[in-house]
């Protein structure tokens, strides 16, 4: 009753003109950041640290969150619409997003992905309302060693993901462990695979990663294939016809319902977050489906678990910033300045000193998820009208914009080159049978996964058996080995079974 009790009063703060305006302009900047490639939440955030000193610290947290879980929804609209994911998190979005709005349903995908961010969205605020305290202690809990075994996990899960041969996606997960290794080393300060170049100095973007290798080599088989009008995508204006149906609900209920619980539990880990939750989700429901082979073709359940989960770990993030002062991410980071900025030290003391912060952030959560539903469902019919513009005027625009995305990083022509470079090499390993988002996912998680690893190996002063000495970190391993050695074990087994001649 007394969560109940503080939560109402978050509402009464929550609900006030001014920070429902400012919720307002945060879940529309965020939609707008994750639709546009290359700008990304935490740059927006960064670029509006100034803006929020004219504003209150409970006001300005408020538009700052809007924005992250915002930039959730509104990179999923690239990623099912043109295959381009707006944000990482939305990279398992185009697997069967994409697919579905080529046959069709861009609508179903569209309006599924705003039901189910809404529904995660409404179950972490309550998650976090409820129990993100008392597990956020937990979270202490996770160091270096535990992080770095914890995404060694999530780098196998990558696999599953994957369309085609295993062996392909684990060669596309070691390509994108060796481009994230491309810049200075952090620990040492030596430059690794830059050949002399001060643009490689600094690594790959993962925007100009992700640009290059989902959206320009989506456009070079599309002219490969002249498939545009050939099969033309179904559409209606009615409003009814744009949204997910009775089947598409009872097909999703699982997957919304599984992929915010994972979702939630996965942003309260430092190391954990949107990414590795969206594609934790999508590997959870590809294992539980009774048709496996249907995901990556367009299986909805491979869209609303994902989003779901993505939308749930951003805003189950904000319990270890809030609660011990632990940011999980760049983003939290960010946020993190933020709150300094305003004078305000995050930490187990927040809610008694300052408990409007708190819960009027919470309450406004649940606010800020209706309004992304209001704003987005009645654009879907908006957003699939754009398909049927004839793709010699789309695909041109495609590139425009990833083009201005690309540049708009570091105002470097060089950013541009890269990406299309990055497009011709996701085109050749598309048409080599190789699936390029495991090579993205790796890449990711990779930038994460070195520096905690090295941190481990500091604290256990080089000795690698630290990794085995933390019971999470063993469990960790354990599971990644499992992972590892059950296809092969499996591979053994009817290897053996095929020489055993027959009596």
């Amino acid at each position: 009753m007394e969560v109940l009790a503080q939560l109402a009063a978050g509402f009464e703060v929550a609900l006030t003109p001014t920070y429902l305006l400012l919720c307002l302009v945060g879940v529309a900047v965020g939609t707008a950041v994750g639709v546009l490639p290359g700008l990304g939440p935490t740059a927006t955030i960064s670029l509006l640290l100034p803006v929020t000193l004219a504003i209150d610290r409970t006001g300005a947290i408020i538009m700052l969150a809007g924005i992250y879980y915002g930039a959730m929804y509104g990179g999923s609209i690239t990623s099912i619409l043109v295959r381009i994911p707006g944000e990482a998190a939305s990279i398992v979005t185009c697997l069967d997003g994409y697919e579905m709005a080529r046959r069709g349903r861009a609508s179903v995908a569209l309006g599924m992905s705003a039901f189910g961010s809404f529904i995660a969205g409404i179950v972490a605020t309550l998650g976090i309302a409820a129990v993100g305290p008392a597990l956020a202690t937990h979270a202490l809990a996770f160091g270096p060693v535990e992080r770095a075994s914890l995404i060694l996990l999530g780098l196998v899960l990558v696999v599953s993901v994957a369309q085609g041969s295993r062996l392909k996606a684990y060669m596309m997960v070691f390509a994108g462990l060796l481009l994230s290794s491309v810049g200075i080393d952090l620990v040492s300060g030596t430059e690794r695979f830059t050949y002399g170049s001060p643009y490689l100095q600094d690594g790959f973007n993962i925007a100009v990663l992700a640009m290059g290798l989902f959206g320009i080599s989506e456009l070079l088989l599309l002219a490969e294939r002249r498939q545009a009008q050939a099969e033309p995508l179904a559409y209606s204006s009615r409003l009814r016809d744009l949204l997910p149906t009775r089947q598409d609900w009872r097909a999703s209920a699982g997957p919304i319902g599984r992929g915010s619980v994972l979702g939630f539990l996965l942003g309260l880990l430092p190391g954990g977050g949107a990414v590795i939750a969206s594609f934790a989700s999508y590997v959870v429901e590809r294992r539980l489906a009774r048709e496996p082979e249907r995901f990556g073709k367009g299986a909805i359940e491979g869209l609303a678990g994902p989003e779901s989960a993505n939308n749930a770990a951003a805003q189950s993030a904000f319990v270890p910033l809030l609660c011990l002062g632990l940011p999980s991410n760049a983003v939290m980071g960010v946020v993190l300045g933020a709150l300094m900025l305003h004078g305000v030290t995050p930490g187990p003391r927040l809610m008694e000193t300052h408990p409007e912060l708190f819960w009027g952030v919470i309450a406004s959560m649940l606010v800020g998820n209706l309004m992304l539903v209001v704003l987005n469902v009645p654009l879907v019919g908006v957003f699939v009208a754009m398909l049927r513009v004839p793709a010699g005027i789309l695909a041109p625009l495609v590139v425009l914009f990833c083009g201005i995305g690309a540049y708009s990083l570091n105002n470097n022509a060089t950013d541009v080159l890269a990406m299309m470079g990055f497009g011709l090499l996701g085109y050749a390993l598309r048409k080599g049978g190789f699936d390029p988002a495991p090579l993205l996912l790796a890449f990711v998680l990779g930038r994460m996964f070195e520096p905690l690893l090295r941190q481990g190996l500091i604290l256990g002063y080089g000795d690698p058996m630290v990794f085995l000495e933390s019971p999470l970190s063993a469990a960790f391993l354990a599971g990644t080995a499992l992972l590892v050695l059950w296809p092969l074990a499996a591979w053994l087994v009817r290897l053996a079974r095929r020489r055993t001649p027959v009596r």
